[in-house]
């Protein structure tokens, strides 16, 4: 009887074993998932298609490497490496980059890699990855998760968006801001409003720089050639602890010719991107950008990243449908503190008896021209169709 209650244990003992065995791999496949925004950069190692949270774990002899697209041209892609606490790699040579190109899968599901992406890199035979240039087979094989993904231009994970307007030549266009404003609110960007060349105007200039800091922007007004305005060393500070010191993305946006390239020159001469004059003709400048890229702010492993890209000059502002209509009034921050005050429940805010926002409209509180717009962009998005 005793030997027959010692087998029974013995078996019962090898049941607990093997369940905690089960329960052990599952825990490790359970946490090899896509990164959550929160825990971007803390990997350095993942196995292909599987992300592990636990620092320097490799779960295969594959050499898998997390990194940042900074570049994207002809489907080649310019990835910099990161370490484990989300910096980036750098080395006698200077920082880790590696050209490579995606996995096939990423086409047949609709899935393009964006500058600005977060992605998991497979670095293949003879690809260490040190070094400018090293691109030995490499291979992305996942793009974590994005903050938000713009299609044009084709960038991820932009924190912030300059939206530059010039007093003077181009005159300014207060609609197709308040449209790049609507589309960086939509898409959880912040937008920071520059308006250049005030030298030039200086009366609409201090105009434009009360309309937007009444809204609730940050906002800087600057003179392309004179450095004496004080909010010349306001906007360079500004970049400097918002965007470098905090690693984020930043981009400039605005009309073609009000300045962008000149004011990223006069901030960081290191980039020596190409300028070109207004047309004077058009009163355009001429596109001088060809493609999306990301330079660091500084030589530091913990810098902060400026995009230069053609994308938001060339936008198709005449058929706004960048999203529905129902999400048109909570692009415009000021309209906030009304909302749920007008006498109907489904108001429009754009006719209505009763409108809180109108009503703020005629008092002063919301500036008339904010309101046109929002107008203007309502009227393109009520026609949009659901496919």
């Amino acid at each position: 009887m005793k030997r027959k209650n010692g087998l029974i244990a013995r078996l019962a003992l090898l049941l607990v074993l093997s369940a905690l065995m089960c329960a052990g791999i599952v825990f490790i496949f359970a946490d090899a998932h896509p990164l959550h925004a929160s825990d971007r950069g803390k990997v350095a190692f993942a196995e292909r298609g599987r992300i592990s949270t636990q620092r320097g774990f490799l779960m295969k002899d594959n050499k898998v490497a997390n990194g940042r697209i900074i570049k994207g041209l002809g489907g080649l892609y310019t990835v910099r490496l990161l370490d484990e606490d989300g910096n980036a790699q750098k080395s006698e040579d200077g920082y880790n980059d590696v050209k490579c190109r995606a996995k096939g899968a990423f086409r047949h599901e609709g899935v393009q890699p964006l500058v600005g992406d977060m992605v998991t890199l497979e670095l293949g035979d003879g690809s260490s990855g040190a070094g400018k240039g090293a691109k030995a087979g490499a291979v992305i094989n996942e793009i974590l998760e994005r903050k938000c993904a713009l299609i044009r231009p084709p960038m991820a994970n932009l924190d912030y968006l300059f939206i530059t307007m010039a007093s003077a030549s181009p005159a300014p266009l207060t609609l197709v801001v308040d449209k790049l404003i609507s589309i960086a609110e939509y898409n959880g960007i912040e937008p920071i409003i520059i308006i250049t060349k005030s030298e030039l105007d200086g009366a609409t200039a201090k105009e434009l720089c009360e309309l937007y800091s009444s809204a609730g922007f940050e906002t800087f007004m600057i003179s392309s050639f004179d450095d004496s305005f004080p909010d010349v060393d306001r906007l360079g500070a500004f970049i400097s602890d918002n965007v470098n010191k905090s690693g984020k993305i930043a981009a400039f946006a605005g009309a073609s010719g009000v300045g962008k390239s000149t004011i990223l020159n006069k901030f960081f001469p290191e980039l020596k991107l190409d300028t070109s004059d207004v047309s004077r003709k058009t009163e355009r400048g001429r596109h001088t950008t060809r493609h999306v890229e990301l330079y660091p702010i500084d030589e530091s492993a913990e810098s902060g990243y400026i995009a230069d890209t053609p994308g938001f000059s060339m936008l198709d502002f005449d058929h706004f449908d960048f999203f529905d209509k129902e999400y048109l009034t909570g692009t415009f921050r000021e309209f906030d503190r009304y909302v749920g005050a007008c006498k109907y429940k489904k108001c429009t805010h754009t006719k209505e008896e009763g409108c809180a926002i109108l009503d703020a409209v005629k008092c002063g509180e919301v500036a008339k021209s904010r309101h046109e717009s929002y107008l203007d962009m309502y009227a393109s998005l009520k026609d949009k169709h659901a496919w």
